[in-house]
């Protein structure tokens, strides 16, 4: 079924697998995480909750990426309640295909930015689909997921903060409720807002850093222990 067009600010999410071009040298794992991602991608997308919620996600998947969207459609609401409940399903629909992906052993990040966005299906025929995707939403939440500083960890899922969301960011910080309650700003990082998608409580973020930290001082210290093993086999002096 094609997408139909959109033209409008709103939010656009860049969801991709992490660590696909190491996955591409096992065609067997590289085919499940990209069956997978599809197919729980197009789950999330089709549910009747989504489906019914005055702000939809619709998204398209290409090779081993998701691109999302908001339907912020207009109507008497005042606009930052429309940007929170929009906000709020996308968060949901990213918060499901991390936790189904996850479960088959596959990591993702995810990226989102507001601000204009077009979408725009173009003329295909037998063996060509065109579409167009336009807009700084989808710029900068590509650029944030492939470039972005600091970089976006594997599973981490962040927005974008710019001057049009100042509102919104304060709505979030005075919320206590799901999942506005597990959105939180960085030490040292004034470009973000880090949603922890894996977590119930705001209370177990501290816990979760920590443990997530120590992965990578784990892998870092069993560099060295196989560097000194080596080391001391030669006896290099």
């Amino acid at each position: 079924m094609p997408l139909e067009s959109y033209h409008g600010e709103t939010f656009v999410a860049f969801i991709d697998i992490s660590g696909f071009k190491a996955l591409m040298k096992d065609r067997k794992r590289a085919y499940e995480a990209l069956n997978r991602f599809y197919q729980i991608g197009y789950e999330a997308l089709r549910s009747d909750r989504n489906r019914n919620h005055p702000q939809r996600v619709d998204g398209i998947f290409i090779s081993d990426c998701g691109i999302l969207f908001s339907r912020i459609e207009d109507n008497n609401f005042p606009e930052s309640n429309n940007n929170l409940s929009a906000l709020h399903n996308m968060l949901e629909i990213i918060k499901n295909i991390f936790v189904e992906m996850i479960r088959s052993d596959f990591l993702l990040t995810a990226s989102i930015a507001y601000g204009k966005f077009d979408y725009e299906e173009r003329i295909e025929f037998v063996g060509i689909e065109k579409n167009l995707m336009l807009g700084n939403a989808y710029l900068e939440a590509y650029l944030d997921n492939e470039n972005g500083k600091p970089k976006l960890e594997p599973g981490q899922c962040r927005i974008l903060l710019n001057p049009q969301l100042n509102d919104l960011r304060r709505q979030i910080e005075n919320s206590n409720e799901y999942p506005f309650n597990l959105i939180v700003k960085k030490q040292r990082d004034n470009r973000h807002l880090y949603f922890y998608w894996m977590l119930q409580s705001r209370e177990d973020i501290r816990r979760f850093d920590k443990k997530y930290t120590d992965t990578y001082n784990l892998k870092y210290r069993g560099m060295i222990t196989v560097l000194r093993e080596f080391t001391d086999q030669n006896n290099l002096r």
